[in-house]
């Protein structure tokens, strides 16, 4: 619950705001970079509310219906410095998907591992040419304001590449 009360609590540390607000920033930004997998984001709300960190208010706006809008509370926003100070010193291990692939590699055919292996290696070609070239176009826009997800781009264009430079010295020793 650590990393998701870190990410919930940091979306409202920059403003106020409705759960299909929230939703819709952690589907289209974060989901990527976080690795969470939040089937609903009501819960881990409710459940936030219930130790303090925020309050909820009803609010109409125009002809919408009535909805709920999230804000941080003193709680919370004391609750987000401490777990992102923490966040800095918490160290995992990264997991790849591809580590438990090559722990039974030995069971099945070399030239399938091979196909196997430089299939990902143009996946992984998609993905930092995509990572590229959205950081190249946020960069742009970095001229005009700050913009807090360039090192998370880079971050993992670089761990793309590596995983990329790895497959191939990998592949010549099959």
């Amino acid at each position: 619950m650590i990393e998701s009360e870190l990410l919930f609590l940091g979306l409202l540390k920059e403003s106020p705001k409705h759960g299909y607000e929230i939703k819709k920033e952690i589907k289209e930004i974060l989901t990527t970079f976080v690795g969470l997998d939040l089937k609903s984001i009501y819960y881990p709300l409710r459940v936030l509310e219930k130790k303090g960190f925020l309050i909820k208010s009803q609010g109409k706006y125009g002809r919408r219906p009535l909805r709920y809008t999230y804000n941080l509370t003193p709680r919370g926003e004391a609750r987000f410095l401490s777990l992102l100070n923490k966040s800095f010193l918490d160290f995992k291990r990264p997991q790849f998907s591809l580590d438990l692939s090559l722990y039974f590699l030995k069971f099945i055919r070399p030239g399938l591992a091979k196909r196997r292996l430089k299939a990902r290696i143009t996946v992984l070609k998609k993905l930092s040419h995509a990572l590229r070239n959205t950081t190249l176009s946020l960069r742009k826009k970095a001229k005009r304001k700050s913009v807090s997800i360039l090192p998370i781009l880079e971050h993992n264009l670089r761990m793309v590449e590596s995983e990329e430079e790895f497959l191939r010295y990998f592949i010549k020793t099959l």
